[in-house]
């Protein structure tokens, strides 16, 4: 088994409260992210929206090369961008869309092959499991 951590202190009310986020390994400590870096585009901060997109598209990206690995094949390099759709439901919000995009280099590799390894990857990633209930989560794949 395997846990990792993250933290995070708020201060302040709703959209004039700020807070930080911290993890375990270091990779974000202290990260500012409020009201403003969620629906307003201020770029000084993050959202749980892009680093939901970047742990999606990083497991997915790992899944792919790994399920290449035990087809005997290669990865030279693979590139994942994740859209995430934070949606109006009600009186709050819903997350109602995921959208990868990958690009890879994988030579020897058939283009049905790679299409059924990119799928299988997408499904069977930790992070899309645990996204299920997110009610599209899409995947282009374009081999290089």
């Amino acid at each position: 088994m395997n846990e990792k951590t993250a933290s995070v202190h708020w201060q302040g009310q709703g959209k004039q409260g700020h807070g930080k986020i911290s993890t375990e390994t270091g990779a974000l400590k202290d990260y500012p992210y409020g009201f403003a870096s969620r629906f307003e585009d201020d770029r000084r901060g993050t959202n749980p929206e892009e680093i939901l997109g970047a742990a999606h598209a990083a497991c997915f990206t790992m899944a792919f090369s790994f399920a290449c690995d035990r087809a005997g094949l290669a990865t030279l390099d693979v590139d994942t961008q994740a859209s995430v759709r934070l949606a109006g439901q009600g009186d709050g919000f819903v997350i109602d869309r995921i959208a990868l995009t990958m690009q890879a280099t994988v030579p020897g590799i058939s283009a049905a092959k790679f299409e059924e390894i990119a799928n299988a990857a997408k499904r069977d990633c930790p992070l899309s499991k645990a996204l299920a209930s997110v009610p599209e989560i899409t995947l282009t794949a374009t081999l290089r």
